[in-house]
């Protein structure tokens, strides 16, 4: 269970990098919590849902995610340049919105259907399992956003775009069944 855990929060993992290299790391708990609930709920939600939603998805489930993240890398590449073409007394947002973590959370989670269902067929207590499986995404999250937190201050002014880079790595290799 805990090899599941972990390669499922392996990609928590390297969104949390990347958003601790964009931000100061002021709302890491809440990231690391609202990935963390994502990740647990979603095998319950799979295993609740059954064939009807995991069998569809099948092997697409990482493609959907990778794409995902993808476009919310491409997304906050896009903020970062747009933020310097504002004039200097606009002021920045500060932050991860919460619709953005919510679509990051949901992203990352996806594949956690398919788990939910498999663990189902496996006679897995699955609400231990979905404990085990947030509680090691939220360390794998608080971790990711330290290893970030420290790099950031490094890259200055290219943190965002490094974090908008870092996040579409994540993407592909998400879709690529790398992580």
């Amino acid at each position: 269970m805990l090899l599941v855990a972990l390669s499922v929060g392996l990609d928590n993992f390297g969104a949390a990098t990347a958003l601790g290299v964009a931000d100061s790391g002021a709302h890491r708990l809440r990231v690391a919590l609202v990935f963390g609930l994502f990740e647990a709920t979603m095998p319950l939600l799979g295993l609740f849902l059954g064939d009807s939603v995991a069998r569809p998805l099948g092997g697409h489930t990482k493609l959907v995610a990778g794409l995902v993240l993808c476009l919310a890398g491409v997304y906050a590449l896009v903020q970062d340049l747009h933020s310097h073409e504002r004039a200097e007394t606009v002021p920045r947002e500060g932050g991860l919105s919460l619709r953005r973590l919510v679509v990051l959370g949901a992203a990352l989670s996806i594949d956690n259907l398919a788990i939910g269902f498999a663990l189902g067929a496996y006679h897995v207590n699955v609400f231990v399992a979905a404990a085990v499986i947030g509680v090691v995404s939220v360390g794998l999250t608080l971790a990711g956003f330290e290893l970030g937190r420290r790099v950031g201050p490094h890259l200055g002014a290219w943190g965002e775009r490094v974090g908008g880079v870092i996040l579409i790595a994540v993407g592909v290799a998400v879709a690529t069944g790398v992580l």
